[in-house]
């Protein structure tokens, strides 16, 4: 009988070993033993729609302005622009050429004194009407520091102009006369948006920090830190500023939030895996957009966000390539894909309600490599700017390209409206359509 009893035991250790044929220890070898495994590829592209969807599908926008769309904007959203220019006339103010102007993302600035703020190639600001007069001129850098080609970043309240740029310098001007009012030097350069929120402004660096800093001298108040990446992306960052509360993302993809008042952090949402830190240099993220305490941005990972401004919860994601800012009007979402798609979604449950393909209407589209850069929406038109200088004009109806406008031959930036002017910059110039 014991005999008997040690044979067994034997046996059953014998099959229980920690060989891994066996597959006790093992739920793969377990599974294999039953079906063939899958391979899985920590870098396989997500599948890209791109294909027309509901094309016959009539959308028609109330006429809900949104005010100022362009000044002071905390939400990123310039939602429907009032703009009816027939764009037959382009008048340039020029000014030396921005030579990493395909690289960065500079942004016209609109002021609250209904002036435009952009820069040149060596850091001088220029202050000028929409009547193409030149209000005033200023440059702060010395030699050594114009030879960097400082990109700069702007934000304004009525009085003052912030400025920070990518050799680190921050400064605020007076917004009258241009005259400097204080200047200060951070650890790192800025790739943001800078924003102004009552008495203190916001800017993130390269470093993934969120800074905030004090109106009055320029002094850090607080400050957030985030996960570094290991290649400096050059992409310009975005954050949103709702409630009392500041969220931006960082080069991961990182969402943050902040209590502006105690730089306190709230939530954050990470929206990429861990494991695939090898592509962080090429994420690009749209600019965050909120509206109704809803976040939304996306990315050229194929991802569309729909983020919980309350609490960071992820309410949906949809299949979309594009890094062009978003824009939310009447309940809808709008976003053209980096292969040239229209893209018409439900803000409720992130649901296609109309894909059509603006590339196959346009002349030699693919076999150019032209890409969307940004894009305005009015009461029934959609103005797109790509890639190769032009822009295209989209009926929002039905998704037709009425027309394609050669404003130039290289790259240039979204449009921008004041007083029913549009603005477009490109690398050495800032055209104003009529």
């Amino acid at each position: 009988m014991n005999k008997l009893f040690y044979l067994l035991i034997l046996l059953f250790i014998a099959n229980c070993s920690l060989d891994t044929k066996t597959g006790f220890w093992s739920k793969s070898e377990i599974v294999k033993s039953e079906v063939e495994p899958v391979e899985e590829k920590l870098f396989v592209n997500k599948k890209i729609y791109e294909k027309e969807f509901n094309p016959e599908l009539k959308i028609r926008l109330k006429k809900n302005f949104r005010k100022n769309s362009f000044i002071n904007n905390l939400s990123n959203n310039n939602g429907i622009v009032k703009f009816t220019g027939e764009l037959k006339n382009i008048s340039k103010y020029k000014f030396s050429k921005i030579s990493q102007f395909d690289h960065y993302q500079p942004e016209l600035l609109v002021t609250e004194k209904k002036t435009l703020i952009f820069f040149d190639e060596k850091g001088t600001i220029l202050n000028f009407s929409n009547n193409d007069k030149l209000i005033w001129k200023s440059n702060i850098y010395s030699k050594i520091e114009k030879k960097q080609k400082p990109i700069l970043y702007f934000a304004s309240n009525e009085k003052i102009l912030i400025v920070a740029d990518s050799i680190a310098k921050y400064y605020s001007i007076n917004l009258n006369n241009g005259n400097l009012i204080w200047s200060k030097n951070n650890s790192a350069p800025f790739n943001s948006q800078v924003k102004i929120f009552k008495d203190k402004f916001f800017v993130v660096d390269f470093e993934n920090i969120l800074r905030c800093f004090s109106l009055k001298n320029g002094s850090e108040i607080w400050n957030i830190k985030t996960e570094k990446s290991f290649i400096k992306s050059q992409q310009k960052l975005s954050f949103i500023i709702n409630n009392n509360r500041l969220v931006f993302i960082n080069t991961l993809g990182d969402l943050s939030s902040v209590d502006i008042e105690t730089g306190k952090l709230v939530w954050q949402t990470p929206t990429q895996s861990s494991a695939i830190y090898e592509n962080y240099f090429s994420l690009k993220n749209s600019d965050l957009i909120i509206e109704n305490n809803n976040i939304y941005f996306s990315n050229n990972q194929n991802e569309f966000f729909a983020i919980d401004e309350k609490n960071g919860v992820i309410k949906w994601k949809q299949n979309l390539n594009s890094n062009l800012r978003p824009t939310f009007a009447d309940g809808l979402l709008f976003t053209v894909t980096l292969e040239g798609y229209l893209a018409i979604i439900d803000s409720r449950n992130g649901n296609i309600l109309r894909m059509t393909s603006i590339g196959k209407q346009i002349k030699k589209f693919n076999k150019k490599n032209i890409k969307p850069i940004g894009f305005i929406v009015s009461e029934d038109k959609i103005f797109l700017s790509l890639n190769n200088g032009r822009l295209a004009i989209i009926e929002i109806l039905n998704g037709n390209v009425l027309d394609v406008i050669k404003i130039d031959n290289e790259k240039i930036s979204r449009p921008y409206v004041l007083n029913n002017h549009m603005f477009i910059v490109r690398d050495n110039a800032i055209l104003k359509l009529n």
